[in-house]
């Protein structure tokens, strides 16, 4: 159990006069006090104490003697000051100066007909890593809580975040922002959201234990999946037309959006709340977290047979509560998962064989994973006591950067479609929007939905 996790925070102080999804404005503290104006404090590591006591000399000599040097003296002194490099005015420094690069560990030397040429390799230049946050909007009401997932981008541009009771629409594109929908109290808050892979459908998780569909182009509610779980749903993963919903009550049910009887399938493993659930990339995995610190692995070909249906991996190896999931895109049988604060790591696993292929100790609570689409990186978003995001490279897990400017555990993460920016929303109540990934070799642009697929026939079912 992730002790200390599961404590939604509504405070009605921080939100008042602040609108959703709105440019966010840090508070001024009164108590700030006015700069007036810049110091300068010399380098002493770049200052050489020697010379600056002869120019210091040198100086006061020549306004005590009045008398006019003869010529070989002064060319004396003019080559000293050559040879010495004290041909400067300066004494105090306040920057150092970059090291000489050293061009033999770069070039080659190729020599035609008693000719030299040197030609220098050309050396992949390390990627420029913006420390701030693009933009940061405003997320009043979001819900503290380890569990939940409110947070997702779609394939189409937009994040839908969950705010307490509503769930809000943010165009990337355009900047726009929209109400998709707001619930009433009593089966509130939203749990979670999940785009579809068609960028258009959204599922939405209640505190009630429904699982709403919505059509976000026509703003309208397509069916609500009920029946399933006895409480809340805090975890949800699409694979194709089937919506895999996680429970507060251990459940894992697998709902065919396509037809009236909707539960076509249901894992039982986990003891405790469900709060990670990823199917992988090729649609026959299933990964599932819950706060019985449990790890599971499903697969799709052992729910043919009749009898219950089995896990393929039960792993045991966090302390603590698995939220943070996340398959590797290159290797399709390789996933990352991250535990909660009595845990704090990043465990690799092979999935077909249900190994351990590595664990790092990141030292604080690990609360959403994400690779990278465009280079071999790892995101990680965590909690106490930095509140930041990390980029490891992988496999050799050195960290590259660290993203700081949350003031509270950054639990929801979210990747653009093109895999160059991640949106972070965190119990500060805050929207923070990152360049940390590499762009992609090939830009392709975002594709058009020519139709409903699956979701065409939604409308007359309820």
């Amino acid at each position: 159990m992730d002790a200390g996790c599961a404590s939604p925070s509504l405070s009605s102080n921080k939100t008042q006069s602040r609108h959703p999804l709105q440019e966010y404005v840090a508070p001024r503290h009164s108590c700030s006090r006015k700069t007036v104006g810049d110091r300068f404090i010399p380098v002493r590591s770049a200052m050489d104490f020697d010379m600056a006591r002869y120019l210091l000399n040198e100086s006061r000599k020549e306004k005590e003697n009045t008398s006019v040097s003869s010529p070989s003296k002064e060319a004396y002194r003019k080559q000293l000051a050559e040879a010495l490099n004290m041909n400067r005015s300066r004494i105090l420094a306040f920057k150092t100066k970059p090291p000489t690069p050293v061009e033999s560990v770069f070039q080659e030397s190729y020599s035609d007909n008693n000719t030299a040429a040197h030609q220098v390799k050309s050396v992949k230049s390390r990627r420029y890593i913006p420390q701030t946050a693009e933009r940061t909007l405003d997320a009043p009401e979001i819900v503290d809580d380890y569990y939940l997932n409110l947070l997702d981008w779609s394939s189409s541009n937009v994040v839908a975040i969950a705010l307490g009771n509503t769930v809000y629409l943010w165009d990337a594109s355009s900047g726009c922002t929209s109400e998709l929908l707001t619930i009433e109290d009593d089966n509130g808050p939203v749990t979670s959201v999940s785009w579809a892979p068609d960028g258009r459908h959204i599922a939405v998780g209640l505190n009630n234990a429904d699982v709403q569909l919505w059509d976000s182009t026509a703003n309208k509610q397509l069916r609500t999946l009920r029946g399933g779980h006895r409480s809340r749903v805090g975890a949800l993963s699409w694979n194709n037309h089937i919506l895999s919903t996680g429970g507060m009550d251990g459940l894992i049910i697998n709902n065919d959006v396509r037809v009236r009887s909707h539960i076509v399938e249901t894992y039982r493993g986990h003891q405790q709340e469900v709060c990670g659930l990823k199917w992988s990339s090729s649609g026959q995995q299933l990964a599932s977290g819950g706060n019985d610190n449990l790890l599971y692995i499903w697969d799709r070909s052992a729910s043919s047979s009749n009898s219950p249906i089995q896990w393929l991996h039960r792993l045991e190896d966090h302390t603590a509560a698995v939220k943070a999931l996340s398959w590797c895109p290159f290797q399709s049988n390789l996933l990352a998962s991250g535990g909660g604060s009595g845990d704090r790591c990043i465990k690799f696993w092979n999935t077909h064989t249900g190994a351990c292929l590595n664990s790092v100790d990141t030292g604080s609570q690990v609360c959403s994973l994400l690779w990278s689409k465009n280079e071999r990186e790892l995101l990680s978003s965590h909690g106490f006591t930095q509140n930041q995001l990390t980029l490891w490279k992988y496999p050799s897990m050195v960290k590259m950067a660290e993203l700081t400017g949350h003031t509270s555990r950054v639990l929801f993460m979210a990747q653009s479609p093109d895999g160059c920016t991640v949106a972070s929303a965190a119990g500060d109540e805050t929207l923070r929007f990152w360049n940390v990934f590499g762009a992609p070799q090939v830009a392709k642009p975002a594709t058009k939905i020519a139709n409903a697929g699956p979701f065409a026939n939604l409308s007359h079912i309820r």
